[in-house]
């Protein structure tokens, strides 16, 4: 069984997760995804969903065969457990292959990675999109 792992915050869930979701389905037999715990997100604001909520969300979606928090110290914890033969990132993630691939190297982690393209759809496929349009449309009120 190939198994792939997919990872994000997925906080608002829009259609730009779910084409990343499906399209790392696609790559294997069983889709495990990894969402990020509050405390880890750095690189950007604070998700508006809490986590808990965030992981029930994307374990509903019929992609997902399993849904998981990722570690609170170690990124690769859940990704040494689950032992995927292919991780993928979003076109977005501020993750670098190459340094992804020798990370998991120097672990003894043998997974290919693999970044998923853009969704090609309208423009509430980006959380922050879909916040400044709220803000918008509250502050004309």
């Amino acid at each position: 069984m190939k198994r792939v792992v997919a990872t994000g915050t997925f906080d608002l869930l829009h259609p730009g997760h779910l084409y990343y979701l499906e399209e790392s389905r696609l790559l294997g037999d069983e889709l495990y995804v990894i969402v990020a715990r509050d405390a880890n997100v750095r690189h950007k604001p604070k998700p508006v969903i809490p986590e808990d909520q965030r992981l029930k969300m994307v374990a509903a979606l019929k992609q997902v065969d399993h849904a998981v928090l990722g570690d609170l110290h170690d990124m690769f914890q859940p990704i040494r457990e689950i032992k995927p033969a292919i991780i993928t990132i979003g076109f977005n993630q501020h993750f670098a292959e190459e340094k992804i691939k020798g990370d998991l190297l120097t672990r003894g982690i043998i997974s290919e990675v693999v970044r998923v393209g853009q969704y090609p759809g309208d423009s509430c496929s980006s959380t922050s999109r879909i916040i400044r349009k709220i803000l918008k449309q509250y502050k004309e009120r």
